[in-house]
């Protein structure tokens, strides 16, 4: 695999436009060697190449570049409780998982790619109840900090902390605390925007980074929240 990122090749989100016209088994079987060739294998390239950078943020962070079982989401849709019942996703995602954690819910960092657009940054999404009451918890017991890293610039310019939120204060939580808003959230995340044409330029993974380094000390609050090293 090349050392340096030279962006993903512009069938990458040809591949996706295609099969969000042709999701079913038939198209897929029939284009799974250009699947391999302009998704996959760009995909572990970028992951390879990322996981030096991410050691310098965190050195608890994983950057696997398998296609099974390591950072790569896989392309298979969970369609049990879903009406749409297309067997594929139309788009790309990585996840750069703590270490410690074992699935989706954990702390992470995590780059959206879809012809659409894209998004990445970090945090943590819908966290089991006993892990985000844990958070919660820590915003109150911390509420100097909580405000430094949500009022910083570098997290002001992209948005801020994002997260779907209760239309209530949780249970045991007081309605005018200043961090209300925050407390109803069930996950907690900063991310960036780009263009799709971005992520076919060398100088992504330098947005990318960026992107991480803004994330970073929410991800540093919520692993001191649920007692994980970062």
């Amino acid at each position: 695999m090349a050392s340096s990122f030279q962006g993903f090749p512009p069938d990458f989100f040809r591949f996706f436009e295609e099969l969000s016209v042709n999701n079913e088994r038939a198209w897929f079987n029939a284009n799974k060697d250009r699947y391999y060739e302009s998704v996959i294998n760009p995909i572990s390239e970028f992951i390879v190449c990322v996981a030096p950078r991410l050691r310098k943020i965190s050195p608890h962070y994983t950057a696997d570049p398998r296609p099974h079982g390591g950072s790569m989401f896989r392309i298979y849709r969970d369609t049990r409780f879903s009406k749409d019942k297309s067997p594929y996703k139309t788009h790309a995602g990585v996840q750069f998982r703590h270490e410690a954690g074992k699935d989706a819910h954990a702390p992470g960092f995590y780059v959206h790619l879809a012809a659409d657009g894209l998004f990445f940054g970090g945090g943590v999404w819908l966290p089991p109840n006993p892990q985000l009451g844990r958070i919660r918890d820590a915003i109150v017991d911390n509420a100097r900090a909580w405000s430094r890293i949500s009022n910083a610039a570098k997290v002001q310019e992209i948005g801020g902390i994002q997260g779907d939120a209760l239309k209530r204060p949780p249970r045991g939580f007081d309605p005018a605390h200043p961090h209300i808003d925050d407390l109803k959230r069930k996950s907690f995340y900063v991310m960036a925007n780009a263009d799709a044409r971005d992520a076919l330029k060398p100088a992504f993974i330098g947005q990318v980074t960026d992107a991480f380094r803004r994330a970073a000390p929410l991800n540093r609050f919520v692993c001191d929240a649920l007692g994980l090293a970062f």
